[in-house]
């Protein structure tokens, strides 16, 4: 009895682990964090452009909205993996069977 509750205890523990490193490793919080990154940097690029960066871009503050896209594009992602969390399938590679 003790040994097939220990052993019940180990799949739990084996199964909340593999969850937890499912949404640690979810690869929308990567692509989400870099835009979110590169954008705020290409914003501020993009905020006070010199009159050379202008007349390339004919006019058109390039960088600031380029910036803005891609932290909206960022926000986006995050804010679909806080909403839609990654589930683990069953029978998943790493999680024991039954």
């Amino acid at each position: 009895m003790s040994d097939a509750h220990e052993a019940h205890k180990d799949v739990s523990e084996l199964e909340r682990t593999s969850a937890t490193a499912a949404r640690l490793f979810d690869i929308r919080r990567i692509i989400g964090g870099l835009f979110v990154v590169y954008g705020v940097i290409v914003t501020i690029a993009g905020i006070n452009p010199s009159d050379a960066d202008l007349k390339k871009a004919e006019g058109v503050h390039i960088n600031l909205w380029t910036g803005l896209a891609m932290l909206a594009l960022g926000l986006f992602f995050l804010i679909w993996m806080k909403l839609r969390p990654a589930q683990v399938p069953d029978g998943a590679p790493g999680t024991p069977e039954d």
